[in-house]
């Protein structure tokens, strides 16, 4: 492929609305400054950034509200109503090489990856989430981490998986049917996992294994570049530790508060989720607590910069979070539950990893970071920034996408 390859990016949603929409429209700048062709497909939605093939995107769909968009939200789970002919337009008009999908379950669907290898691109998946391995993609159940669906997916069913619904249930139970190992494995050519821990469960679901590839996230080289500008430390005589993130049940932040309540550090907690209001009622007025809520994404670039540590307390399989590598590539250290791709990324001399749930450990994680002076932190942050570079991304991602220099 001597030319600039021409690369179709497909996501359910075109803003910074998860770490998903964010490593996608990073990959978008990353391609348009190497030469590529791109272009995008979405869903129409109101928060979505201008683009020039808005007027290709599938129609809006909610599962909210009357039974007529309950109805047309279910047909777009199977591949049903305008979404093909929209779909198979820009096919037709951009005539890409590689269709790379990123988030495309619910609100798009799996019926574009077949529709680009039948048009003979190349199809390229990233990974997200574990919704090809469970249909509820958490791999929780009742707060508890879950691979029941991976050997027997009624489970889903038995349990109401989705949101505690049967009716919700039923649906992601037919669409993991009819969306099935079998049909995507022959569509696509290549699953990007951004962790190892990824790979491995795909790997043990049945899933060829010459068919994945790990890839890890990056970070964009404007944000690197912010990421290097000095702060003003908050307050030299007492320093803290901060979490970043959702507050809700699967993040950890239960445990955390539990924990950070008994201990003498300063805690910020930036974020917003359905557990926000009770947690404030809950710690509001504890001494070393101190509530956020949303912040810019320069805001928390202060926040965690100034820490002297990130924690990571999560109870769920975190895939590849952007929390800790944009944390060490600032030089915070990172105190990480050990569990999913989280042990990946907090490698020696760049934070303390602790038992998932386990309080004491992490009492004695915090403790220890808090207490210690032994973090180098521009070591930290120069290990990382060479590790999450877009250049390093990239030069595994021509692999997959067969280009070559």
């Amino acid at each position: 492929m001597k030319r600039a390859p021409r690369v179709l990016l497909v996501n359910k949603f075109y803003y910074p609305r998860g770490g998903d929409c964010i490593c996608m429209i990073n990959l978008e700048a990353l391609l348009r400054r190497l030469g590529c062709e791109v272009a995008v497909y979405s869903m129409v939605y109101p928060q979505n950034l201008p683009s020039t093939t808005s007027h290709y995107f599938a129609s809006e769909i909610a599962f909210s509200g009357g039974m007529k968009n309950k109805f047309r939200a279910a047909c777009r789970l199977f591949g049903l109503g305008n979404i093909k002919t929209s779909f198979q337009r820009l096919l037709n008009d951009f005539r890409p090489d590689i269709v790379h999908s990123h988030n495309i379950h619910s609100y798009l669907s799996p019926i574009l990856v077949k529709l680009a290898k039948e048009q003979g691109c190349r199809t390229v998946w990233t990974l997200h989430d574990y919704k090809l391995l469970c249909p509820s993609y958490n791999c929780l159940c009742d707060g508890e981490i879950c691979e029941a669906c991976f050997t027997d997916r009624t489970q889903v069913l038995r349990r109401k998986c989705m949101k505690g619904s049967l009716s919700a249930s039923a649906l992601a139970y037919g669409e993991s049917l009819w969306w099935n190992r079998e049909k995507l494995q022959r569509w696509v050519d290549t699953f990007v996992c951004p962790s190892s821990f990824m790979a491995q469960k795909m790997r043990a679901c049945g899933y060829d294994y010459t068919k994945l590839a790990v890839i890890c996230n990056f970070i964009e080289q404007a944000k690197l570049d912010s990421l290097q500008t000095p702060v003003t430390a908050r307050d030299e005589e007492k320093p803290y530790y901060c979490y970043v993130g959702r507050l809700s049940d699967e993040k950890g932040v239960k445990l955390l508060l539990k924990v950070a309540a008994t201990l003498p550090y300063p805690l910020y907690i930036a974020g917003t989720g359905p557990l926000a209001e009770a947690l404030k009622r809950k710690y509001g007025r504890s001494e070393n607590l101190f509530f956020l809520g949303h912040l810019s994404s320069a805001e928390v670039v202060a926040l965690v910069k100034q820490a002297h540590a990130m924690v990571i307390p999560s109870v769920w399989y975190e895939n590849n979070p952007l929390s800790v590598i944009e944390s060490l590539c600032m030089g915070t250290p990172v105190i990480g539950s050990e569990v999913g791709g989280i042990p990946e990324l907090v490698r020696e001399g760049d934070g303390i990893l602790f038992r998932m749930g386990d309080k004491e450990e992490l009492a004695s994680a915090i403790t220890e970071m808090m207490e210690s002076t032994g973090y180098d932190r521009q070591s930290i942050a120069r290990r990382a920034q060479a590790r999450f570079s877009e250049e390093r991304y990239w030069t595994e991602l021509k692999r997959v996408y067969k280009i070559e220099d």
